[in-house]
């Protein structure tokens, strides 16, 4: 399970005196508790490694546009420290899904149910979203299944 891998990490990172990985780390499993909070009160419970990759990529993209935005600012030293971040975020995440891939398994979903226009957009969304969570980037897709229902 990731969330075993993030505690592994961490205790290595604390053994090695990394504190820049530690204190990233430490982040992920705060993020990672907040979400467990929020879903103390959901009604079914969601798979633990899905969880933890939807919190994971949702940090990333956080930290690519804090990226983005300091060095448009010329905060070259803060942007540095972000993408270190990013860089360990990115270590537990899951390998995603390459364009041809994701087009391979959005046309499968497509077929199966038997969506011909923008109009079933929705449908198609939650089948992707239910069976690739954390596998696939829901944005990216979003725009794939436009495209393909165009």
């Amino acid at each position: 399970m990731i969330r075993d891998e993030i505690k592994a990490a961490q205790i290595a990172a604390m053994k090695a005196r990394d504190a820049d990985t530690t204190a990233a780390i430490r982040l992920i499993q705060a993020a990672i508790k907040n979400r467990d909070i929020e879903l103390r009160t959901a009604s079914a419970a969601a798979d633990d490694d899905v969880v933890v990759s939807e919190v994971l990529q949702k940090m990333a993209k956080q930290r690519r546009e804090s990226i983005d935005m300091f060095e448009k600012g010329g905060r070259i030293e803060l942007a540095a420290a972000e993408k270190a971040e990013l860089a360990v975020i990115e270590a537990f995440l899951p390998k995603q899904m390459d364009e041809a891939e994701a087009k391979a398994a959005i046309g499968t979903i497509i077929v199966e149910l038997g969506a011909a226009s923008v109009k079933d957009m929705g449908k198609v969304m939650a089948a992707v979203k239910e069976r690739f969570a954390g596998k696939m980037d829901m944005g990216k897709a979003s725009g794939l299944v436009k495209a393909m229902l165009s």
